[in-house]
């Protein structure tokens, strides 16, 4: 998957977005999403990557615990058969819950 294809799946969650984060003073009143690809597991064979897996982190960010903004996201996920591991996290500095979703393409 493409980093093009992965961005048209995010944008099918209606939530505005970013890669990685918005430009100093731009950040959207909540909820909103950061993405990102940290790092990959390829798999290799014969000295190269044969196989290229990134891993992919969806950060949503929200004011005030939101089920139905969290369900938006993994209905999305679940309809593209997107595996994910989540977790959440309240960050008292910005006064926002960070929920991550977790999963390789």
């Amino acid at each position: 998957m493409r980093l093009e294809e992965l961005s048209a799946i995010i944008s099918e969650m209606e939530i505005v977005f970013a890669y990685d984060h918005f430009a100093e003073g731009e950040a959207p009143n909540p909820p909103f999403i950061c993405y990102l690809l940290p790092g990959s597991d390829n798999f290799a064979a014969d000295g190269k990557a044969y196989y290229k897996i990134n891993e992919v982190r969806i950060e949503l960010y929200t004011d005030k615990k939101e089920p139905d903004v969290e369900e938006q996201v993994e209905a999305v996920l679940d309809e593209h058969g997107i595996f994910y591991n989540k977790t959440e996290v309240w960050i008292e500095s910005e006064k926002l819950y960070e929920v991550l979703y977790i999963f390789e393409i």
